[in-house]
């Protein structure tokens, strides 16, 4: 199987009338959930005071939305094969919406934690925007669309944690969820008025019983990882939690196998491009969410440690924002890589550029702009892999199963940003230095987190070398579908 993007019914025919329009509102809201995400990290200092509850349980406010997050994406992203992409990206934005009015009335823990879950759930935007590409667009357009659309997420981070800084400076700490709702309804009446649905569907039946079973695999996955620092990684209940999700995720897999119309195809997720692209997945997400974890905490710290930096939150936002536009211009280079040598090459390339990023942090870390030039290097990177992947996985599978497959990938890298906060935290809780009675991370615990970071991206390197290559050229159309009845309709 050639790992060059398989042309979709659409491709022998010229862009349609208006297709600038839907890339543009799909990034937006891609653009939107990574502002989701962002806008509660200038305000988790300060959650249990504001919410009148202890940090241990104002936490779940972050840890909810990693949850939804991981249950949602790959459930929606079948969801939306089999009855309408578009209607599952429609239903995402209402919920994102709901989410950000529920956290913008609340002033208790309750209430601001169902609504990080309903953000949460919004997750699946970025996966079937890229599905919705791949039938809308032709396959010359396609590269460089799926590839802003990757690094939206980046992007809406990059931009979102300056403005959500100077609002939780400024003003009343509800209205950066009164934003996140506004905008949220924006990208929501652009979708119903520009996007058009997709005429690919899968038809058949959801597999309720696989959705579960994932869903409890994942959930009891991600909270021993999440929550292992806090509970004790050798406690009970983080061995418990671990335990179970092995148990659970093996029997999840062999009923999958088993199953006539399985939530996730497993067999399709074991050819050899689909493997090695989410696993180089898993790598990258842990790699590129190390420098989030780094380049803030450095630049906080006070001065007189020796190696912190004594700056507020907004200069933290304005140094990384940045990084966004490197990712966004990234984004167009790495479609332009993809057309000429294929999406395995440009994924190899990223992941160098992201490996001496991280490389470069460990000599430079002493001044502010030494941290902008390590994001910009490491963003860069990232604007190279993040294009490529949606690319491998589209080269991979039937289009009938784009929305599950690039929901599955999406929830690869999730998965490692999640050991990346793990790992992070046990090496900075490890190494540490006295100041003043209180125990800060040490100067090398930064290191040795950046460096298990370039580490990473040289993983994902190495994974990467496994994708099949790709063969010549081909101008045959790779075989779609039948619309279904109710598409037809």
């Amino acid at each position: 199987m050639s790992d060059a993007l398989p042309r979709p019914a659409e491709a022998a025919t010229p862009a349609p009338p208006g297709s600038n329009a839907v890339v543009a509102v799909l990034a937006l809201a891609g653009i939107v959930v990574s502002l989701m995400q962002t806008l509660v990290i200038p305000i988790v200092p300060e959650l249990p005071r504001l919410l009148d509850a202890p940090a241990s349980d104002t936490a779940w406010a972050v840890t909810a939305t990693l949850l939804a997050a991981a249950v949602a994406t790959p459930v929606v992203g079948r969801l939306g094969d089999m009855f309408g992409k578009r209607r599952m990206l429609l239903v995402s934005i209402v919920l994102l919406v709901s989410g950000s009015v529920v956290c913008a009335l609340a002033d208790s823990l309750v209430p601001m934690v169902v609504g990080r879950a309903l953000q949460g759930l919004a997750a699946a935007v970025v996966p079937l925007g890229i599905s919705i590409m791949r039938d809308a667009l032709p396959a010359e357009r396609l590269a460089g669309s799926t590839a802003l659309m990757s690094a939206s997420l980046g992007v809406g981070g990059a931009l979102g944690l300056p403005a959500a800084a100077f609002i939780a400076d400024n003003f009343d700490w509800h209205l950066l969820f009164w934003l996140s709702a506004a905008l949220g309804t924006v990208a929501l009446v652009l979708v119903v008025l520009l996007v058009p649905e997709s005429t690919v569907r899968a038809g058949g039946r959801f597999d309720l019983a696989g959705s579960l079973g994932l869903a409890a695999g994942l959930l009891s996955l991600l909270l021993a990882v999440s929550k292992g620092a806090d509970w004790g990684w050798t406690s009970a209940t983080t061995l418990g939690l671990a335990g179970a999700a092995v148990a659970i995720l093996l029997s999840w897999g062999f009923y999958e196998l088993r199953a006539g119309q399985p939530l996730v195809d497993l067999r399709t997720t074991a050819k050899k491009q689909v493997l090695f692209t989410n696993l180089a997945s898993v790598a990258l997400g842990f790699s590129m969410f190390a420098m989030s974890l780094v380049l803030p905490q450095l630049l906080q710290l006070p001065t007189r440690t020796g190696y912190g930096l004594g700056r507020s939150m907004m200069t933290v936002g304005l140094v990384l924002a940045p990084q966004g536009f490197v990712m966004m211009v990234m984004s167009a280079a790495s479609a332009r890589l993809t057309r000429a040598k294929g999406p395995k090459v440009t994924l190899m390339t990223g992941a160098l550029i992201v490996a001496a990023g991280y490389g470069l942090s460990i000599a430079l870390m002493s001044e502010v702009w030494h941290l902008v030039l390590v994001s910009c290097v490491i963003g860069a990177g990232v604007g190279f892999t993040y294009g490529a992947l949606p690319a491998l996985i589209m080269g991979a599978v039937d289009p009938t199963q784009t929305g599950a497959a690039n929901s599955l990938n999406t929830l690869m890298r999730s998965l490692g940003t999640s050991f990346a906060s793990a790992i992070a935290g046990v090496v900075l809780a490890q190494m540490t230095t006295d100041f003043g009675g209180y125990a800060l991370p040490a100067e090398n615990g930064f290191r040795t987190v950046m460096a298990i970071g370039a580490g990473a991206a040289l993983l994902a390197f190495a994974l990467a070398t496994f994708i099949p290559k790709r063969p010549g050229p081909t101008t045959d159309p790779a075989p779609t579908p039948r619309p279904t009845a109710e598409a037809r309709a």
